[in-house]
């Protein structure tokens, strides 16, 4: 087929005999043609010039669909861009458009719209960026083709034929934004009263006056009529002060690139909903961006707010309608320190301490953080969707989607422990914690039910699902590292009666003494269900010259041992699967490989202490409005040491610590005295704790004669009441 070179700006369409695939344009089109000529383009905006540049460029859809190309023009500030589908009936250029094309046309058919005719066919507008609301634009690091623009919600991934072509494209972007500075919504909008205004009461007093009224009566009603002007004026400053949140918020809005669906609705991303999602594109870290996971075929429209605004449609992490706890504030940081903290050396601490169980050790309030033991078990339940979709899957069933949902959250309780360098407050024997989350859809409740072993048993109740168990932690020092094992079997039941139970992997937290400190998790966990599948995940251990730490590979299987999935990912940062077992182990890591997103770690808090807690466990220890007053006294928000830590009160946090280790002490005597848990109960000396209820009811009523304060000074009556 011979190919004949057409006026630029004709309509130009690309095609391949195989069609434009899920790779990455590393591969190269069949038939490549002529470079398209390029003519020089300039309109005056604002006194400003402005070119016009389009090209075709190579943009990241999903993990099924790769790099798709789509035609983008950047005009008078505004980058919009179209699907390629049918290259028949595209019209990408009108005659007398003056534009500057960029890279390649390239592809067997180049097919020309009879304009002249005058029928012709407007390609739809996928997505539209203003550069005015672009934050950044940059190439990267590690393909020399690639490069990404950033607005506040949005990464746009791009590809390009070859390093010119992206060199031309960030040039032309950085001309454009210069020319199209960030612009607010005043002008049209702007309202702002006057400070001086007055009224005059002259008329209405000469008024008066004709009509025979005494100065009394006149100075009164001129007193009223002040009075209900000063209360107008009133309403008008707070009407302005209204307004202007408003276009705060509507500035805000337009910064933000709002997603708009095919119904003209704004969404905003969700990483709870599986929406968007974030992977890295290539071995750099310095390529960790924001990813696309949304299907080819229903690929959002993308515009920002100065064209299309409706009320936006946010959605709960979880997708749980909770709309009558909507007013809930918790907390987003700790409260700041009242006193500044001394260092203290951990080997002078446990130097004498090598070999033995570190529960038994005393340290100082120093090397703890500001929750307990209790607390950090909740804190496994930060990502309680994963079980709500886990139960949504099974209810419409699909079995498989449920056991890898439940994979995934038994992976993410993990997510916490990155840098969490301070350990937990030991409970007291007896001592509870208790978390209502109706945001979350969830109620949490624990309690230390055995001193000798250290043994704390919990128990969740979520939308169409339990979760509970007990665990013991076994500790030991080894001179460089401190490992943790956990004893105890966690188990997940829904309502439809279906079961899984796991038990957590070996913890290690290495470079006591020197290097920097940093915490592992390692080990082969194995999530059993009670029907069609079970899962198996391995935690890697990290080794000294590792490149890629906190690996987790496993798979799903049936009961007949046939692999239905293929897990991979890492504990700290995301999870991803594959239906069946048609993963090589080249690609078991690269998320690019036909893999669907499970899980995505939360971003950290910008307020970040020395503890390193994340968002969730910042509100742990939160005593809300009115919260104290229903709370049992054992519970662990009303510990003193671990609330004057918190608080920053590091003399006084010493002290209580001091104080209640010896009551902790007393713990043994009362256990061996016939002691037992008050909400929590073993069925054999095997099982696990279970809960026996009635928390919740008692929490009601107010009624907590059973559960003694045991953070009071301890006396003999409390051990005969024990």
């Amino acid at each position: 087929m011979r190919v004949k070179e057409l006026h630029p700006l004709c309509c130009i369409t690309l095609e391949s005999p195989h069609g434009i695939n899920n790779k990455s344009p590393e591969e190269p089109v069949t038939t490549a043609l002529t470079r398209s000529r390029s003519l020089p383009a300039k309109s005056l905006i604002g006194g400003s010039e402005s070119e016009t540049v389009a090209g075709i460029l190579y943009k990241w859809t999903n993990f099924g669909k790769g790099w798709r190309s789509r035609w983008f023009l950047l005009r008078n500030g505004i980058l919009s861009y179209s699907k390629i589908r049918r290259p028949e009936n595209l019209n990408l250029l009108s005659p007398s458009d003056d534009v500057r094309l960029i890279g390649d046309i390239s592809g067997e058919r180049l097919s020309r719209m009879d304009s002249c005719s005058g029928r012709r066919k407007q390609q739809k507008t996928v997505g539209i960026v203003h550069l005015k609301q672009v934050s950044s634009f940059r190439e990267s690091k590690s393909d020399d083709r690639k490069f990404y623009i950033f607005t506040a919600t949005k990464t746009l991934h791009l590809r390009t034929d070859s390093i010119s072509d992206r060199a031309a494209w960030l040039q032309a972007l950085a001309s454009t934004k210069c020319i199209f500075p960030l612009r607010s919504l005043n002008g049209d909008f702007s309202f702002i009263p006057p400070k001086d205004l007055s009224i005059s009461t002259e008329r209405l007093k000469k008024r008066l006056h004709e009509e025979g009224m005494n100065e009394n009566l006149v100075k009164e009603c001129e007193q009223i009529m002040l009075s209900e002007f000063s209360e107008m004026h009133g309403q008008v400053k707070l009407l302005h002060e209204e307004r202007t949140n408003l276009l705060d918020a509507l500035r805000q809005l337009e910064a933000a690139n709002l997603e708009v669906g095919a119904s003209g609705k704004h969404e905003f991303s969700s990483l709870g909903r599986g929406k968007y999602s974030e992977c890295s594109t290539t071995a750099s870290s310095d390529d960790k961006q924001e990813f696309e996971d949304v299907s080819e075929e229903d690929e959002p429209s993308f515009h920002d707010t100065k064209e299309f605004f409706n009320e936006p449609n946010v959605g709960s992490e979880s997708n749980l309608a909770i709309s009558g706890h909507a007013d809930i504030k918790r907390r987003t940081k700790l409260p700041d320190p009242a006193e500044k903290e001394k260092g203290v050396s951990l080997w002078s601490m446990i130097k004498d301490n090598v070999g033995k169980d570190l529960t038994r050790v005393c340290l100082p309030v120093y090397f703890n953080e500001p929750i307990s033991s209790l607390q950090k078990c909740f804190e496994d339940l930060e990502y309680s969707y994963l079980l709500d979709r886990a139960y949504e899957h099974g209810k419409s069933g699909n079995g498989l989607l449920r056991a890898l949902n439940v994979a995934a959250f038994a992976v993410s309780g993990y997510a916490s422990t990155e840098c969490r360098h301070c350990k937990p407050f030991n409970p007291l024997l007896g001592e509870t914690y208790e978390a209502d989350f109706p945001e979350k859809g969830i109620r949490f409740f624990s309690e230390k039910v055995s001193h000798h072993p250290t043994v704390i048993a919990c128990h969740c109740e979520g939308k169409g699902w339990k979760f509970w168990g007990d665990t013991n932690l076994r500790s030991k020092f080894w001179g460089r590292s401190i490992q943790v094992e956990p004893v105890g079997v966690l188990t997940l039941e829904f309502d439809d009666g279906e079961v899984f139970q796991w038990s957590k992997v070996t913890s290690t937290i290495y470079n006591i003494i020197l290097g920097k400190l940093y915490c592992d998790h390692h080990g082969v966990m194995q999530i059993r269900g009670n029907r069609q599948y079970s899962c198996t995940l391995k935690f890697k251990e990290q080794s000294i010259l590792e490149r890629n730490p906190h690996q987790v590979n496993g798979f799903v299987e049936d009961v007949a041992g046939q692999k239905a999935a293929t897990i991979f990912g890492k504990w700290d940062d995301s999870l991803y699967y594959v239906a069946g077992d048609g993963i090589s182990k080249s690609k078991v890591s690269d998320p690019a490989s036909n893999a669907s997103l499970l899980w995505k770690r939360t971003k950290p808090p910008p307020n970040v202490t020395r503890y390193n807690l994340t968002s969730f466990a910042i509100t742990l220890n939160e005593l809300t409005p009115g919260l104290q007053e229903i709370l049992p006294p054992t519970d662990s928000r009303l510990r003193p040491d671990q609330r004057h830590l918190e608080n920053g009160e590091y003399e006084k946090a010493n002290l209580e610590k001091q104080r209640l280790e010896r009551r902790q002490r007393m713990s043994r005597q009362l256990q061996e005295s016939g002691w037992r848990p008050r909400w929590f109960k073993r069925q054999g000396e095997s099982e696990t704790f279970k809960y026996t209820g009635g928390y919740w009811e008692a929490r009601g009523h107010r009624n907590w004669d059973d559960c003694p304060d045991i953070f009071g000074e301890f006396t003999e009556e409390l051990a005969d009441s024990a």
